[in-house]
């Protein structure tokens, strides 16, 4: 199945398959946190603002014959970058369409000359992390800790350095 699979630059033509795609992203962080307010009535515009902020030439695809079957993107800084988003269709999850989108990444990374390459995924994407983990991102140079006024449930209980957090 693989074999077929090319990753591309993004085409204005993708517009609609890379809405779609970051729909899927958003409503699959709306069922990890049982949040239906992420990302807003039209989680798709967030693809448009972010097209606009890192260019064309930032983002690729991942196709199979003239189906568009997931993206990401490199938002470069000097000598660091960060990837963002990265996302497959889940109906083609686990065919390395992931892998093969994120070796992309790295590799326009280190021709842009980034010395650090960082992505940022949400803490109950256990998955994800694990996932990332295995290619390469093993250094954690960041923890955000916010606090959560509107009292809404959070999973317990992760641990770091010792101490005791909600995710």
């Amino acid at each position: 199945m693989e074999s077929s699979l090319a990753i591309r630059n993004y085409q204005s033509s993708d517009l609609e398959s890379c809405h779609s795609l970051w729909r899927e992203l958003t409503e699959w962080h709306r069922q990890i946190y049982e949040d239906p307010t992420i990302g807003g009535d039209h989680p798709e515009d967030q693809f448009d603002k972010h097209l606009a902020a890192v260019g064309a030439s930032q983002i690729w695809v991942a196709i199979r014959g003239s189906q568009v079957l997931g993206l990401v993107g490199l938002i470069l800084r000097g000598i660091e970058a960060e990837v963002e988003p990265i996302v497959v269709s889940e109906t083609h999850r686990s065919e390395g369409i992931g892998s093969r989108l994120i070796e992309r990444a790295i590799a326009e990374a280190g021709k842009s000359g980034v010395r650090v390459l960082t992505i940022k995924p949400v803490a109950r994407n256990v998955k994800t992390i694990q996932f990332l983990q295995e290619h390469g991102f093993k250094n954690v140079g960041f923890i955000d800790l916010f606090m959560d006024l509107s009292q809404r449930p959070w999973k317990s209980h992760i641990e770091l350095f010792g101490r005791d957090f909600q995710f």
